[in-house]
């Protein structure tokens, strides 16, 4: 992937061998690399110098990656990407509550950090790669992939940009049933390594900001196979 401006990447984590072996990677594909080894400072200087992605440690001095992700998400759909420990699925599910990405898990491999960087970035770090609009609309709802904007009855929604891409290709297609493995290949569009939860945990929060707005359209479950978003033929 060839950056086309030195997005900034803010990367939170106590281990500083971890730090500087993410910043060699990223720097060498042109990212522009902030480090941070506490929570507190993570917010600090999220707020001034307004990185384009974070990769957030849970386990940190000061207050903890979940906190920092609650502070950040007050103010900022930016990507954030969770850095948990091994084996810790409670980990993974509370910063995608949270309002997380995506996560990757201690010891991870580097380039594959890098390629779930890199596939985030190319879909929101670069609008002039894309200049297309790329909206649907239903019934008092509008999903825009061009602004990353959610509209339900005229007025944004906040969003974190999974939420919206697992959305807009739902939507994309509508009635067709999807098994979660297939939302996980095409969504983040790489081979992900986390398990099918993830989806639940999606869809979990978009019904939350869509329920009860329409009965033309809604998110449905197919048990035993995957989800669909089920519209009516006319829409």
């Amino acid at each position: 992937m060839a950056v086309e401006k030195s997005l900034k990447v803010l990367i939170v984590d106590d281990d500083k061998n971890i730090c500087d072996l993410l910043r060699l990677y990223l720097e060498k594909e042109g990212y522009s690399v902030i480090l941070s080894h506490d929570g507190e400072e993570a917010v600090v200087k999220f707020n001034a110098l307004k990185p384009e992605l974070i990769l957030l440690d849970i386990m940190l001095p000061g207050i903890d990656g979940w906190q920092v992700c609650r502070e950040i998400r007050k103010k900022s759909n930016v990507p954030i990407i969770m850095i948990t420990a091994k084996g810790e699925t409670i980990d993974k599910v509370i910063g995608l509550e949270l309002g997380a990405d995506d996560y990757i898990v201690k010891p991870f491999d580097a380039k594959e950090v890098i390629a779930r960087i890199n596939a985030i970035m190319r879909r929101v770090g670069s609008p002039v790669a894309e200049p297309e609009v790329k909206e649907v609309t239903y019934d008092k709802l509008s999903v825009n992939m061009t602004r990353y904007e959610l509209k339900v009855n005229g007025k944004v929604i906040d969003t974190p940009p999974k939420e919206l891409e697992l959305l807009f290709y739902l939507a994309s297609n509508p009635n067709r049933v999807y098994t979660r493995d297939q939302l996980l290949d095409e969504v983040w569009g790489f081979e992900y390594y986390g398990d099918s939860r993830t989806i639940d945990v999606h869809i979990k929060r978009l019904r939350e900001k869509l329920e009860d707005i329409s009965d033309k359209w809604s998110l449905k479950t197919v048990w035993g196979v995957g989800y669909k978003f089920e519209a009516d033929e006319e829409e």
